[in-house]
């Protein structure tokens, strides 16, 4: 099993402890983080309770974060601050990190995720 699917299995693990819908929600999330970036490497933070997702397994190679809440999924864009905020979704205060929160299925194929899904893998291509 490689490393990716541990960290996957390891994540799943981890959201049977989750109320509904929210494992369903970063299950779908994590899916569509993993659809639009091509080679992401992936591991589960068991201490923060969150999956990382990257194109390395170190900090600095951080591109998302999934984490879920009590009734939400926050996908943490690690260069959100520097992001296109058309849709007024990007939320936080951080000096590079921000999120977007996911509180249903239909957030997931939402146009405004797909836009800060695809403005990270963008920034991360061409820094």
């Amino acid at each position: 099993m490689s490393v990716e699917a541990d960290a996957a299995t390891a994540f799943g693990c981890f959201l049977q402890g989750s109320t509904p819908p929210v494992p369903d929600i970063a299950r779908a999330l994590r899916s569509a983080v993993i659809d639009r970036m091509p080679g992401a490497v992936e591991w589960f933070d068991p201490g923060n309770g969150l999956l990382a997702i990257g194109t390395g397994r170190s900090m600095r190679e951080l591109v998302f974060a999934i984490i879920p809440h009590s009734s939400h999924v926050n996908l943490q864009l690690a260069d959100g601050a520097d992001l296109p905020n058309h849709d007024g979704r990007i939320e936080g205060t951080g000096k590079r990190i921000r999120h977007v929160k996911a509180r249903s299925l239909e957030d997931i194929s939402s146009t405004w995720m797909r836009r800060a899904i695809d403005a990270q893998v963008a920034y991360r291509a061409n820094p």
